[in-house]
């Protein structure tokens, strides 16, 4: 009768409350990744680098990497694109300002930096240890995987860049904005003593 209705933290065995504290350490220094976006895309450049060394040194895995390839493609896609898509969304009107006059409205992501990021690290992690079964190895003609990726990305690109133009949108933060209404006040109290 207990068994039914006991804590459910009393049931977990002990080998599923060990998955779950380990799960809560892993969380916990994601987390603290969070604001070191410099950091965590210099480790998943170094991870990317161990992936391609592997995939070098063996001379194999092309069909993974190909995978992989279409995989981070999506991804920045959704890391280019804004949550609601201007062209499907007429119920307001344009969810981003497409002239100077209308009201500025912050570019909000479709897949925010960060799950862009962790699906990424994650991607080329999972990819990598792909790289030491043998199954994984699929004899292809890897020039023309890549000469049909390097079309799909180029063609996606083109299109993606011309809905950019298309509703005046930039996907990036370039610096802090200065205004000029500083100086201004500045001058005009001078000017009023």
């Amino acid at each position: 009768m207990e068994r039914f209705g006991g804590d459910a933290a009393s049931m977990a065995t002990p080998v599923q409350q060990r998955a779950n504290e380990a799960w809560r350490v892993y969380q916990y220094y994601l987390d603290k990744t969070t604001p070191h976006s410099v950091n965590r895309w210099i480790g998943t450049l170094v991870i990317t680098g161990i992936y391609c060394l592997r995939v070098f040194y063996v001379q194999g895995f092309y069909i993974i990497s190909y995978a992989l390839g279409i995989y981070v493609l999506n991804l920045l896609i959704g890391f280019l694109s804004p949550l609601v898509d201007p062209e499907l969304d007429s119920s307001d009107g344009p969810m981003l300002p497409t002239k100077g006059s209308d009201e500025f409205k912050p570019f909000i992501r479709r897949l925010p930096e960060f799950k862009f990021w962790y699906s990424m690290t994650k991607a080329f992690c999972i990819a990598f240890v792909m790289t030491f079964f043998s199954f994984f190895d699929i004899p292809v003609f890897w020039p023309i995987l890549l000469c049909y990726w390097i079309v799909l990305f180029v063609l996606t690109m083109r299109r993606q860049i011309a809905h950019m133009m298309k509703y005046k949108y930039i996907p990036f933060n370039l610096g802090k904005q200065k205004y000029g209404g500083k100086k201004a006040s500045v001058s005009s109290s001078s000017c009023a003593d």
